[in-house]
């Protein structure tokens, strides 16, 4: 059924976020925390993901869609994605370099217990993303509800 792919269609990207920010959490994975490379091509894919789920739902509500309608959809999104990810990649630039991590640094690291773990601090960056992904999710649901009435209506 599509409303199926249109949910999962919707939450993959949130989810998406979610595990950046946990690969993110030096507490949590110490030195095993992303790199910046891995952070801005992962930005470059949630990004992505956000485009072709809003391509999903409007081509679900809108089924009279012509192929260059969501070409150019898939353009824009795709082209806020590269500059979102080109502005990351000049901010992190300032804060400077991260030190490497040593094999041996790698290997003795073990995750502190759960119970243990400060609660995670958000940087004004990460809240604003935050905010952006919560008002995604609110439209991408009043999308579903409205094809959820579509179908019921028949």
């Amino acid at each position: 059924m599509i409303l199926g792919a249109e949910n999962a269609g919707v939450l993959l990207p949130s989810a998406t976020v979610f595990l950046l920010l946990l690969c993110n959490d030096k507490a949590v994975l110490g030195p095993w925390v992303n790199s910046r490379r891995v952070n801005l091509f992962t930005m470059l894919v949630i990004g992505v993901l956000v485009t072709m789920s809003l391509i999903l739902t409007a081509a679900v509500l809108f089924p009279g869609m012509t192929g260059a309608q969501i070409a150019v959809i898939l353009s824009v999104g795709a082209g806020l994605a590269l500059l979102g990810t080109v502005t990351a990649f000049v901010i992190g630039r300032r804060s400077g370099p991260r030190e490497a991590a040593t094999p041996e640094v790698l290997h003795r690291f073990h995750m502190p217990r759960l119970e243990t773990l400060p609660p995670l601090q958000l940087s004004l960056m990460n809240r604003f993303w935050m905010i952006v992904l919560r008002g995604y999710l609110i439209v991408a649901v009043i999308l579903v509800v409205v094809r959820v009435v579509q179908v019921a209506r028949g």
